[in-house]
């Protein structure tokens, strides 16, 4: 286990000195798993539109950013180590990993991103079957329970966004500006 985090803590690290892409200011940046050419990609989206602030009792003055509608919402326990193998998306899906770690790699590919849960544990799965021959790999190598919600997307939607560039997105892309 502290090989995992040994190898968590060297991703996170290499990403916090490469070269920063410009990103929407006010946006959420997340990582995309979506077909190209029939394979699965990653690349990191601003979606849009950006945050505002709330007005909603409870919440005023803080950020908030609307996801769009959304379907029938699932909370999944996953058991420590997991191999979920190879897949495609199911539909059109925000994943949110609300703890844990996620590995997601590509078939036909040497992308990969972690994804820890918590607070930047939030990507959009949408390779689908129609999209993507392949699909990803996901596994979860943690020694503790991954906890995620799978979010699909009203009729498949994708959600609006910005393409910020190909590949995931780099730790200080996600942070909230």
């Amino acid at each position: 286990m502290k090989s995992i985090f040994s190898l968590f803590t060297r991703v996170f690290a290499a990403s916090a000195t490469a070269t920063q892409t410009s990103s929407t200011p006010g946006t959420l940046n997340v990582t995309a798993i979506l077909g190209k050419n029939g394979v699965s990609v990653l690349e990191c989206w601003a979606l849009i539109p950006a945050f505002v602030t709330s007005s909603q009792s409870g919440t005023t003055g803080a950020k908030s950013l609307a996801l769009g509608n959304v379907a029938n919402v699932t909370y999944t326990v996953l058991p420590p180590q997991f191999d979920g193998g190879a897949h495609n998306a199911p539909v059109v899906q925000y994943v949110s990993f609300l703890s844990g770690l996620a590995h997601v790699t590509l078939p036909t590919s040497t992308e990969s991103v972690w994804v820890a849960g918590g607070k930047y544990g939030l990507i959009i799965a949408a390779d689908t079957a129609g999209v993507s021959k392949g699909g990803h790999i996901t596994t979860y190598p943690s020694s503790q329970e991954t906890v995620a919600l799978s979010i699909p997307t009203l009729d498949g939607r994708i959600p609006d966004h910005e393409v910020l560039h190909e590949g995931a997105c780099r730790y200080e892309e996600q942070q909230l500006k």
